[in-house]
């Protein structure tokens, strides 16, 4: 018995090891989501720029979305800004926004002043939206289908290697089923 617990401190030292180097192997970018597959959650929420317009998970139907959810407390929304602007000339995607626990003034002002590459955003100020689609923070990114099913989730900014890499074969894809009526 002794022996046992004059081991036991190595033995806890190199299980440690084991998961901090299995740790070193993981993509924060790449974290999964229960969400991936299925239709977005039911919600309604006002828009940032209309307090009485209301969306709902209906408005997510018929085109192929990019969701962004973003903050004015966000540091790496500021950095991505640019490339969202880019990518709203796109007319094969519609980008929309998720103001992410955020406050309504300060984000229109932010908008107003960076200009706005979304079509509208979700006003989602008590992070609901957020939670239902399992945000851990801001900028994360959707990509959600024709149908309205959640086909991927991004963690973290959106430049134009990101966009090649992580989106562009997806939303081909997508536009393919969609021309196919699939």
């Amino acid at each position: 018995m002794n022996k046992i617990i004059r081991f036991l401190p190595l033995v806890l030292v190199i299980a440690l090891g084991v998961v901090l180097y299995r740790g070193l192997s993981l993509n924060p970018n790449e974290m999964p989501s229960a969400m991936i597959g299925k239709a977005m959650p039911d919600f309604s929420l006002s828009t940032l720029n209309d307090a009485e317009k209301m969306v709902t998970k209906a408005d997510f139907v018929g085109d192929i979305v990019l969701l962004n959810v973003w903050a004015t407390w966000c540091p790496t929304c500021k950095y991505e800004h640019p490339y969202l602007l880019e990518l709203s000339k796109n007319p094969q995607v519609k980008l929309y926004g998720i103001n992410y626990k955020d406050e309504r003034l300060p984000a229109q002002q932010w908008l107003t002043h960076y200009e706005d590459p979304y079509q509208f955003s979700v006003f989602d100020d008590q992070g609901l939206l957020g939670v239902k689609l399992g945000v851990f923070g801001a900028p994360e990114t959707f990509v959600i289908d024709h149908h309205g099913i959640i086909r991927k989730r991004f963690a973290g900014a959106i430049d134009v290697r990101v966009w090649r890499k992580e989106f562009e074969p997806l939303i081909q894809q997508l536009i393919t089923e969609k021309q196919q009526g699939k």
